[in-house]
């Protein structure tokens, strides 16, 4: 048994080095995510810190529980005012983009790798959206402004796409498992998550602002737990009765924002706070559990199914679902380029893990070589892609 003292010591060294990694991303360039990624990576088995993690339902956890802050923080920093315009174009990305993003990726990876057309499909679903953490830390932390309604528009697909990721992810999963599963099994599990994520969601945001303006607690410090405690049982509610609840708490947070609160100031830095020590925990577990010497093997086809992803995919899938809307090519070009994978894909990589899918281990190991990919050459490049765009303010 580890000391506990060790477990601290081991956790104030990589929260420090992680913290001093975001200062230097500015001056290196390179997002502050690829950074923490890497110090788990370097403080895992096969990196010089020697920690061995190797427990994909823990990761899961993990990632679930600060993802859930993360989106709740990011809806609560975005102004309803300026989602209102563009809210059926990021519907339209968050739903028709994410399902063609997967289509295409599917039927290249099936192809390249020698999967089956189902496993292939997998494979997209799990890389198909767009990652809340990443876009919202990329933007903000490199002071990227964009013109007109691109940054909420970007934003806000973010934060909404997750669900239909989360979504087509399980059902490819049912499919491979449970072959007796019908197309209307699928639909109608789509519609329980997403009505469901949009009914709490909503609801339980009027009901934080009614809480917070009348509880009138006598201690101050007890409003960010009040907060705390609301986000846990707005996403466990929303999750356990079917819906998404990675929606639910994004929305309760958009729906929070967008009213007057006690204490709003001091509660719009903590859950910044709160959202910036959930992005080290959760890339740091992440980093923990992949094995570098295992993403090797998969170098070539990763770099492959990458670039697929950034060059064509991406951009078809962006292209087509912004057709009905009023977006000239320059704006798509940004959009399509802003695709940042992070973090849920990751987490959704370990879901074959735990349903005892035989490729779970090489599609993991893929996933998180996009991923890295992903960040580092998309989201080191983003002020340079908009300046010459002429897209930034």
């Amino acid at each position: 048994m580890i000391p506990t003292e060790y477990l601290m010591l081991a956790a104030g060294v990589l929260l420090l080095l992680s913290v001093l990694a975001s200062k230097a991303s500015t001056r290196l360039g390179v997002p502050a995510l690829l950074l923490f990624l890497l110090i788990g990576m370097l403080a895992g088995s096969d990196g010089p810190g020697g920690i061995y993690f190797d427990d994909p339902y823990i990761a899961q956890s993990v990632g679930t529980l600060a993802l859930a802050f993360i989106l709740f923080a990011g809806g609560l920093d975005t102004d309803w005012k300026t989602i209102r315009p563009i809210l059926f174009p990021g519907l339209s990305l968050a739903v028709v983009g994410v399902l063609i993003t997967a289509l295409c990726v599917g039927v290249f990876a099936a192809y390249l790798l020698d999967y089956s057309i189902t496993e292939g499909l997998l494979l997209g679903a799990i890389v198909s959206s767009t990652d809340a953490a990443a876009v919202f830390s990329v933007l903000r932390s490199r002071g990227v402004q964009l013109r007109g309604q691109l940054q909420p528009l970007i934003e806000f697909e973010s934060g909404s796409n997750d669900p239909m990721a989360v979504l087509l992810t399980i059902g490819l999963l049912q499919v491979l498992t449970e072959p007796n599963v019908s197309f209307l099994d699928l639909v109608i599990l789509f519609l329980k998550q997403m009505s469901l994520g949009i009914v709490f969601g909503y609801g339980t945001g009027r009901m934080m602002a009614w809480l917070l303006n009348r509880i009138h607690l006598e201690v101050d410090g007890l409003y960010p737990v009040l907060m705390i405690a609301m986000v846990l049982l707005t996403f466990a509610a929303t999750a356990s009765l079917g819906g998404s609840g990675f929606l639910a708490v994004y929305l309760a947070g958009l729906v929070l924002g967008s009213q007057k609160f006690v204490h709003r100031t001091g509660l719009l830095h903590f859950h910044t706070s709160l959202a910036w020590l959930m992005q080290i925990v959760m890339f740091l577990a992440l980093g923990l559990l992949v094995f570098p010497h295992q993403l090797l093997p998969v170098a070539g086809v990763g770099l492959a199914v990458s670039a697929f992803l950034i060059l064509i995919a991406r951009p078809i899938s962006v292209f087509i679902a912004l057709l009905p809307f009023q977006f000239d090519l320059p704006d798509k070009a940004l959009i399509s380029w802003v695709g940042l994978r992070g973090a849920v894909p990751i987490i959704l990589a370990t879901f074959p893990f735990l349903a005892g899918i035989p490729l779970a281990s090489p599609i993991f190991n893929l996933v998180f070589f996009i991923v890295l990919t992903s960040v580092l050459v998309q989201g080191t490049f983003i002020p340079q892609v908009a300046r010459f765009l002429k897209v930034s303010e």
